[in-house]
């Protein structure tokens, strides 16, 4: 796994051992950024389910302002720690439940990453608290990773965009506008 873009690109990352976490691809990430690259520079990010943080990552290495990171499993972190040491790169970092996090609010990110584990139903359930919570910024954008096409629609979020790379499926999301 390395950073495909950025300052940092080329820059082979820490990953994690055995088969238990799914990171999303290179192909899959650089498709992705080639989509959001012109929003991307100054932009707050939210990287959810983070993992090894590869795609808060890209972010940074692509000029994002802020990067938030947030992952349940402490393992995650301390992979993401690592990947953040070894790029020089400072971020917010928080151990808690999705659910949790996007209780308090706050400040709205201009994107939002969601790759759940798969099967899981956590990516409609974090997508309908971004909307609820209005997390996600004007002209923002929400973007599920899930192993199906997403099916249905989540109230004040639109669906704009789908893509599939390999096993994953891109589904991208934006606030309705009133």
């Amino acid at each position: 796994m390395r950073i495909v873009g950025g300052k940092h690109r080329g820059r082979v990352l820490a990953e994690f051992k055995g088969r238990e976490i799914r990171p999303t691809s290179d192909r899959a990430r650089e498709a992705l950024f080639n989509i959001l690259a012109p929003a991307i520079a100054g932009a707050g990010v939210l990287d959810l389910f983070c993992g090894s943080g590869a795609v808060g990552l890209e972010a940074l290495s692509r000029g994002a302002g802020r990067v938030v990171f947030n992952d349940v499993s402490k393992d995650s972190l301390a992979v993401l720690r690592k990947n953040l040491a070894l790029l020089g790169e400072r971020a917010e970092v928080y151990n808690l439940d999705f659910r949790m996090l996007l209780a308090r609010g706050g400040e709205p990110f201009d994107f939002i990453f969601i790759d759940p584990p798969y099967k899981s139903g956590f990516g409609r359930e974090a997508l309908s608290l971004i909307a609820e919570k209005g997390m996600l910024a004007a002209g923002g954008v929400a973007v599920l990773e899930s192993d199906a096409p997403f099916e249905g629609e989540i109230c004040g979020l639109e669906r704009t965009d789908a893509r599939r790379y390999g096993i994953a499926h891109l589904t991208f999301f934006s606030r309705c506008e009133e």
